[in-house]
C-alpha cells in the first residue's frame, strides 16, 4: 500500500521517518521507493530516500521538480520562471507506483504549504493521488494546536488521515512530549501509529501492520 506523508510544519522530520518506513518495508523482502515530487533548496532529502529505495531509481524520478530557491514551491516557482504542473508529478508517482510493493510519497513543508499561481497546495496534489495521509509531528510544545489543525484539513477533504507519528526530534523530554500522546489521542479520532525517538535508525517491521494492510 502507498502513502502521503505530511508534516505539521517543515523541519519536522519528514524524511527522516520516511526513510525509516522505507528501510523497514524493504526488510520484509517489498520492493519500495520514497518520491518527493517537489523539492525546494538543496536536494539532502532526495539522496535520503534513494538510499532507503529498495528499486533502482534516479534521483529525477525521486524528484521530478527541483526548485534551488530555498522557499515555498509558489514562490521558488515564480523567483524561478518554471511552471509547476501537477499532472507531471502524479505521473512521476505513477512511473514508480508500477514499479513497486509501495512508494511513501512525501510533501514539501506542511499540508497546506503554497504549491502553484493558481492558488494549489500541497493538500491539493495529495488529493490528486489519493492516497491515505500520515502526519509526522515534532513531539515537542506546540505540537497539539498544528497536529489538529492538519488532521482536522485533512478530513475536510474526505481523505483518509492513516494516523500520527510521533518524532522526538532533541534528546531531552518534557511535559509537553511526554502528554502529547494522551492528548492527542482524546482529541483528533486518529490513531498514533508510532512514537520515534530521537536518533533511533531502525524500526521493528511489525509495528508497520498500518502499511501494509
Amino acid at each position: 500500500m502507498d502513502f502521503f506523508v505530511t508534516g505539521t510544519d517543515t523541519g519536522v522530520g519528514k524524511t527522516y521517518v520516511t526513510a525509516l518506513l522505507l528501510r523497514a518495508l524493504a526488510s520484509m523482502g517489498g520492493k519500495v521507493a520514497g518520491y518527493k515530487p517537489v523539492v525546494c533548496g538543496d536536494r539532502r532529502d532526495v539522496a535520503v530516500l534513494h538510499d532507503a529505495s529498495s528499486v533502482e531509481v534516479t534521483a529525477d524520478e525521486i524528484n521530478p521538480l527541483w526548485l534551488m530557491t530555498p522557499a515555498s514551491p509558489a514562490a521558488a516557482a515564480v523567483i524561478e520562471n518554471r511552471i509547476l504542473d501537477r499532472s507531471v508529478l502524479c505521473a512521476g508517482y505513477h512511473a514508480l507506483e508500477n514499479r513497486c510493493d509501495h512508494v511513501l510519497v512525501e510533501g514539501a513543508g506542511g499540508w497546506e504549504v503554497p504549491l502553484g499561481p493558481d492558488g494549489a497546495t500541497m493538500a491539493d496534489l495529495a488529493e490528486d493521488l489519493a492516497l491515505p495521509v500520515i502526519v509526522v509531528v515534532d513531539n515537542r510544545l506546540g505540537a497539539l494546536n498544528h497536529t489538529l489543525l492538519t488532521v482536522a484539513a485533512i478530513r475536510d477533504r474526505k481523505m483518509e488521515c492513516r494516523g500520527i507519528i510521533l518524532n522526538h526530534t532533541g534528546d531531552e523530554r518534557d511535559v509537553a512530549s511526554v502528554s502529547n500522546r494522551q492528548i492527542l489521542e482524546s482529541y483528533s479520532e486518529v490513531p498514533i501509529l508510532l512514537e520515534i525517538l530521537h536518533g533511533e535508525d531502525a524500526l521493528d517491521p511489525r509495528s508497520l501492520d498500518f502499511l501494509t494492510k
